[in-house]
Formats: structure tokens, C-alpha cells, sequence
């Protein structure tokens, strides 16, 4: 499996609130497979692979991030999250500050008064948002030195991905959460492509999932099934592996579509996709968004496996193939 466009992908940052780059990029990939994708006006990307479609797959491209929200009297940052950002498993964590006038920072996400020797506190200190701060690597001792780079509040601020892939398979990165799933839909349409077919099918690339309302419109007027390709849960006490692709019966938000759980876990089982059923205790959705938004859809879930959710998570190929089989499988079994 060629990992290029998951790896490009990646590379661009997009939290939440600042994911232009990526839906650009996630338009020019569906252009190169010979679709017309269009942008909604909140900037989420929606392709019909064929006329009238009846499903939409749908996956986010925005990720956690934080926003600046005041300049330190040192010169440094404080900061707001974008999405739910752990602070713990972000701090030392490298970062660029992008500006209003696309200039570029960069920094570190750490504690503050970070020195074991002069601080003998580090290791018992919460983490919060009045305990951290982003050290600017720039020549700053005052709030009017970063003023005068013209660094603001609002400014974004972007986390290092520090995106790897292992000969064994495994892929290492942040953001797996959701790109591994975007990167499920990109197969999907090279697939579609090839074959020649155009299925009642549209993709949907939303850009505000991390903060609760990216997928709660902009599909198309047919619709009547909504997939959610979003990332499985690995941890304890739930079912999910790297190497197989999950699918939600519940999570926070309720239980998905009993119809369309049963016809995924018949299709992965009739083609030997390898699968997990599960419920996610902690966990919401495109799908969610879009019930709670009053859309009449039947609604399911499903995902590649990743370990370490929202923080430096990791995922399989194996994982990721198994989930475009059973996409595949899903649009193949829509009854024209």
C-alpha cells in the first residue's frame, strides 16, 4: 500500500479552525483521480463519486491543536486547545505558531518553570492550561518584544506529527486521528476510479469533528445513510486492534444504526475482513453531529484501529486495508 498521500497529509497542519491547506489537498487528490469535489461554505470537502448519491462516507481532516490566548510578561504564550488536546501527552512536544500574515514560529509546549534543578515540583505539577506555556524560540524577555514579531492572540499553534512508518507495517504519528481515515477515503476513490463504476456514493471530508460540529451538514439532498470512517479505540476494556478494522455499536453519543451494523459485520465476515465490534465509552462522531443536528440518516461507524488516542498514536496497514475493503464491501452491496 502506497502511504504517500497519508504522509503528505499529515505533514499539513489543520487543527481545527485552520484547515484550508488540507482541504486543498484533500480536493486535489480526489481532481487526480478524475472527480469534481466541491466546498461547502464552512470548508469541508464533498465529492459524488456517482449521480444522486444515496451514502456518504465521511471522515475529518481537522486535528487537536491549541490557539494562543495571551503573550506572557517573559514573551512567551499561553494558550486555549482546539479539540481535546492532552496536555500531558503534549507537553515537549515541538510546535509551530502560524500568524494572521502566514508567518511562521516555532516553540515548545512545556510546563512552566520546567527545570528539575531549580523546581523540584516538575513531576507532581498538573497539568493545565494555567501551568503550561509555549516557550518561542526567538529572542524574547518581554510581551513587546513577541508583539513587535507580530505574533497575537488567536495565532494558531500547530503540533509536531513526528510521522513514522515501520517495515513491519506499523505506522507512528499523531493525527492517525483522523487522517488514517481520510487516507480511507482517498483509497476508496482511487478504487472507484479504477473500476470504472459510479456508485450513488458521496465522500465527505469535514473540518471541525475535534470541536463537535463538522459533520453536522452539507451532504447531499439524497442521502440516506451516513458511514463514519473515524479512528477505532485501542486501550483497555475495549475491543479494538491496530490490525483490524472497528466497528461502533455505541459510543458517547448513543448507539449507531442496528441495520447497518448488521450488514458491515456480514460483509466483513462473508470476505474474511478482519474486525472487531465494539463500544466506545469516551467518543463522539462525525455521525453524532449529524443526528444531533436533526438529520434523518441511518448512521454507522467505523475505523482503523489506533492506539494512544489524541496523543502520539500508532496504526497498521492492516488496519487501514480493512477498512477500505469494508467500504468497498458496503458500497458494493447498495442495492441500485
Amino acid at each position: 500500500m502506497d502511504l504517500t498521500q497519508l504522509r503528505e497529509l499529515i505533514a499539513l497542519d489543520s487543527p481545527s479552525g485552520y484547515t484550508e491547506q488540507a482541504s486543498r489537498y484533500c480536493a486535489d487528490v480526489l481532481r487526480s483521480y478524475g472527480f469534481k469535489p466541491e466546498f461547502t461554505r464552512k470548508g469541508a470537502v464533498v465529492c459524488a463519486l456517482g449521480d444522486n448519491p444515496t451514502l456518504s462516507i465521511a471522515g475529518h481532516m481537522d486535528t487537536l491543536g491549541a490557539i494562543v490566548s495571551g503573550i506572557l510578561p517573559s514573551g512567551h504564550l499561553s494558550i486555549s486547545t482546539l479539540g481535546g488536546l492532552s496536555l500531558n501527552m503534549a507537553e515537549g512536544e515541538y510546535c509551530r505558531i502560524r500568524t494572521l500574515d502566514d508567518r511562521v514560529f516555532e516553540g515548545t509546549l512545556l510546563l512552566r518553570n520546567p527545570s528539575v534543578h531549580v523546581n523540584r515540583e516538575v513531576s507532581k505539577a498538573e497539568r493545565t492550561l494555567d501551568s503550561v506555556y509555549v516557550r518561542l524560540d526567538e529572542k524574547v524577555s518581554k510581551k513587546e518584544d513577541t508583539e513587535a514579531l507580530g505574533i497575537r492572540i488567536g495565532d494558531i499553534v500547530c503540533m509536531d506529527p513526528r510521522y513514522r512508518e515501520l517495515a513491519n507495517g506499523f505506522i507512528k504519528s499523531r493525527f492517525l486521528d483522523n487522517k488514517a481515515g481520510c487516507f480511507v477515503q482517498f483509497e476508496v476513490a482511487r478504487r472507484v476510479a479504477a473500476s470504472g463504476l459510479r456508485p450513488p456514493v458521496s465522500l465527505y471530508f469535514s473540518n471541525y469533528e475535534e470541536v463537535g460540529h463538522g459533520g453536522a451538514g452539507g451532504y447531499a439532498a439524497s442521502t440516506e445513510e451516513l458511514l463514519v470512517i473515524d479512528m477505532g479505540v485501542v486501550g483497555d476494556n475495549v475491543a479494538g486492534d491496530e490490525r483490524a478494522c472497528s466497528i461502533c455499536a455505541k459510543d458517547s453519543s448513543g448507539p449507531y444504526d442496528y441495520g447497518m451494523r448488521q450488514k458491515l459485520v456480514s460483509l466483513a465476515e462473508a470476505a474474511a475482513i478482519p474486525y472487531k465490534l465494539d463500544i466506545y465509552p469516551y467518543y463522539g462522531s462525525d455521525g453524532s453531529a449529524a443526528l444531533r443536528a436533526g438529520h434523518d440518516y441511518r448512521v454507522g461507524l467505523i475505523g482503523p484501529g489506533v492506539a494512544a488516542s489524541h496523543g502520539v498514536e500508532r496504526t497498521h496497514v492492516e488496519g487501514i486495508q480493512a477498512t477500505v475493503d469494508l467500504c468497498m464491501a458496503y458500497i458494493g452491496a447498495i442495492k441500485g
